[in-house]
């Protein structure tokens, strides 16, 4: 009998009707959640399972869309904790992870000094071009051809060191196996 009476209304009120029926549906939805719902979430949350965290926030969120007047205390408490709450990727870092990490550090520190120093132990000596005779050689052979004339050291009243940049002479240097032969 309902549904003859409904093809005989004009479209409008079928859709008036439609209507009415989903605010009444969604006014039931914002009903206010009870309060052992909220009690000690921020204690309960991480212990919760995640389709159980999902549902109550999208309970809250459903409930916040709502006049917030209307909310209760308990709800603005929750849904402020479980938006910005200290859990998940905002969680306080567990108790010593501040010592491990300066102790993985200088693990770090150590592995890179051991390995500077065989790397620096095995390897060869400075270039032959290091010296200072081959420095000061490279000075003459740059005034003979005459190599930046205009600020370098062709140029007349230059005081610089030209080429030196170390004060080590042959007798310095260690001995390789190549000196030997």
């Amino acid at each position: 009998m309902f549904r003859t009476a409904l093809r005989q209304l004009p479209t409008t009120s079928r859709i008036s009707s439609t209507s009415r029926t989903a605010v009444q549906l969604q006014t039931r939805k914002a009903h206010a959640i009870s309060n052992p719902t909220l009690a000690n979430i921020e204690k309960r949350w991480e212990a919760m399972p995640p389709q159980e965290q999902a549902d109550l926030w999208m309970a809250l969120r459903d409930r916040m869309k709502v006049d917030w007047n209307e909310l209760t205390l308990q709800e603005k408490k929750a849904a402020y904790w479980i938006a910005f709450g200290p859990h998940g990727p905002r969680a306080m870092p567990p108790p010593g992870e501040g010592f491990r990490v300066f102790l993985y550090t200088m693990y770090g520190i150590a592995a890179s000094g051991i390995i500077f120093g065989t790397v620096r132990y095995f390897g060869r000596g400075p270039p032959p071009t290091f010296t200072k005779e081959h420095q000061e050689a490279s000075n003459v052979y740059m005034k003979e051809q005459k190599m930046e004339p205009i600020t370098g050291i062709s140029s007349e009243g230059y005081s610089g060191m030209g080429m030196i940049s170390t004060t080590r002479s042959n007798a310095d240097l260690p001995k390789s196996s190549a000196d030997d032969e």
